[in-house]
């Protein structure tokens, strides 16, 4: 079966049609004010509008608070939330109430300890994203930085596959953790929140043909 491809921390138009030209199934928007991919609420909702219907729409965010939260629900519309901070399986269930769009928990992933840790989710999120844990001072994620795959060889389930993928080890990785959604940011960038249309294409085509 052939892998789903997410594009997050989109911010311009261009970047956005070039990963929807390509084929891209999701498309991720960043609400994290210390991202260099960090988007407002007007740039989200048009980005949101150009990808409705060619892909689904991803809204991360970090311990984010109701009113923003709210604001998402209303202005973005996205298909998914992705939870991408310290959130409990409590806030999760909070975060469905509230806003009634699907969530994706990131887990931060280090030792086997931290994918056994995802079960506690599984009944609030509609899908888990296994992501390296960031050292500190580093951002939740994005970093570029990947996690030793074979921990993730036993899982049932859907789930996503984030943290230093690429389009020379996209492949490689999801013939090694069958993952059926792959999520790539820092990957497919000339330097930290610039996407490059080629390497998403290239990203898409390495993904879609392991």
């Amino acid at each position: 079966m052939m892998a789903k491809v997410k594009i997050c921390g989109l911010s311009t138009p261009e970047t956005m049609q070039a990963a929807l030209d390509n084929g891209a199934d999701m498309v991720g928007l960043v609400f994290f004010s210390k991202s260099p991919r960090n988007v407002s609420l007007a740039q989200a909702a048009a980005l949101a509008d150009q990808a409705r219907g060619h892909a689904q729409v991803v809204a991360l965010v970090v311990d984010a608070d109701a009113a923003l939260l709210k604001n998402i629900a209303r202005d973005v519309r996205p298909d998914f939330v992705q939870a991408h901070g310290n959130e409990t399986p409590q806030r999760i269930a909070e975060i469905l109430a509230l806003t009634n769009i699907p969530i994706i928990k990131a887990i931060k992933v280090e030792t086997a300890h931290d994918v056994t840790s995802a079960q506690a989710y599984r009944e609030v999120a509609a899908l888990i994203l296994f992501d390296a844990k960031a050292p500190k001072g580093l951002l939740p994620g994005g970093n570029g930085l990947s996690f030793d795959w074979t921990l993730l060889k036993n899982i049932a389930g859907q789930f996503m596959l984030s943290g230093g993928l690429t389009p020379d080890n996209v492949a490689q990785a999801i013939k090694l953790t069958q993952a059926p959604i792959v999520d790539v940011s820092s990957g497919v960038e000339t330097s930290p929140g610039v996407k490059s249309a080629e390497l998403i294409a290239n990203f898409i085509k390495a993904a879609k043909s392991a």
